[in-house]
Protein backbone atom coordinates (compact mmCIF):
# COMPACT_ATOMS: atom_id res chain seq x y z
CA UNK A 1 0.00 0.00 0.00
CA UNK A 2 1.19 3.38 -0.73
CA UNK A 3 0.80 6.80 0.83
CA UNK A 4 -0.19 9.66 -0.70
CA UNK A 5 3.04 12.16 -0.36
CA UNK A 6 1.87 15.12 2.19
CA UNK A 7 3.28 18.43 0.82
CA UNK A 8 4.61 20.72 3.76
CA UNK A 9 3.43 24.08 0.92
CA UNK A 10 0.54 24.00 -1.18
CA UNK A 11 0.29 26.05 -4.15
CA UNK A 12 -1.29 29.02 -3.92
CA UNK A 13 -4.52 29.11 -6.00
CA UNK A 14 -4.17 32.54 -7.70
CA UNK A 15 -0.98 33.33 -9.28
CA UNK A 16 2.16 31.26 -9.03
CA UNK A 17 4.01 30.10 -5.69
CA UNK A 18 2.86 28.29 -2.42
CA UNK A 19 0.88 29.53 -0.29
CA UNK A 20 1.11 29.17 3.74
CA UNK A 21 2.20 25.72 5.30
CA UNK A 22 -0.45 22.75 5.31
CA UNK A 23 1.82 20.75 7.43
CA UNK A 24 3.78 21.05 10.75
CA UNK A 25 7.09 20.85 9.18
CA UNK A 26 6.43 23.72 6.65
CA UNK A 27 5.35 25.82 9.99
CA UNK A 28 9.01 24.71 11.63
CA UNK A 29 10.60 26.02 8.74
CA UNK A 30 8.90 29.30 8.69
CA UNK A 31 8.99 29.84 12.19
CA UNK A 32 12.76 29.18 12.04
CA UNK A 33 13.10 31.74 8.72
CA UNK A 34 11.30 34.38 10.75
CA UNK A 35 13.87 33.93 13.84
CA UNK A 36 16.72 33.73 11.52
CA UNK A 37 15.53 36.79 10.13
CA UNK A 38 14.95 38.72 13.13
CA UNK A 39 18.33 37.38 14.46
CA UNK A 40 20.60 39.06 11.32
CA UNK A 41 18.27 42.22 12.02
CA UNK A 42 19.30 42.35 15.35
CA UNK A 43 22.97 41.14 15.54
CA UNK A 44 24.24 41.71 11.22
CA UNK A 45 22.63 45.23 10.60
CA UNK A 46 24.04 47.47 13.50
CA UNK A 47 27.63 45.75 13.10
CA UNK A 48 27.81 45.11 9.41
CA UNK A 49 25.05 47.44 7.80
CA UNK A 50 21.90 47.14 5.10
CA UNK A 51 24.37 45.88 2.56
CA UNK A 52 25.24 42.90 4.39
CA UNK A 53 21.85 42.22 5.89
CA UNK A 54 20.48 42.30 2.31
CA UNK A 55 22.53 39.92 1.40
CA UNK A 56 21.93 37.70 4.47
CA UNK A 57 18.13 38.23 4.03
CA UNK A 58 18.81 36.73 0.34
CA UNK A 59 20.78 33.73 1.43
CA UNK A 60 17.43 32.95 3.51
CA UNK A 61 14.80 33.57 1.39
CA UNK A 62 16.62 31.51 -1.26
CA UNK A 63 16.99 28.80 0.86
CA UNK A 64 13.35 28.76 1.86
CA UNK A 65 12.60 29.02 -1.93
CA UNK A 66 14.69 25.49 -2.10
CA UNK A 67 12.75 24.33 1.22
CA UNK A 68 9.60 25.12 -0.51
CA UNK A 69 10.01 23.52 -4.02
CA UNK A 70 11.56 20.51 -2.76
CA UNK A 71 8.77 19.97 -0.15
CA UNK A 72 5.64 22.17 -1.48
CA UNK A 73 3.42 20.99 -4.31
CA UNK A 74 4.87 21.64 -8.12
CA UNK A 75 4.32 25.62 -8.26
CA UNK A 76 2.99 26.38 -11.51
CA UNK A 77 0.65 29.38 -12.54
CA UNK A 78 -2.94 28.86 -11.46
CA UNK A 79 -5.88 31.81 -12.52
CA UNK A 80 -8.24 29.74 -9.68
CA UNK A 81 -11.38 27.48 -9.72
CA UNK A 82 -10.88 23.83 -9.77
Amino acid sequence: MQRERQFWFPAKHHGWGWGLPSAWQGWLVLVVFALLLIAGALGILPGYGQVAFCAYAALLVGLLMVICWLTGEPPRWRRGGK
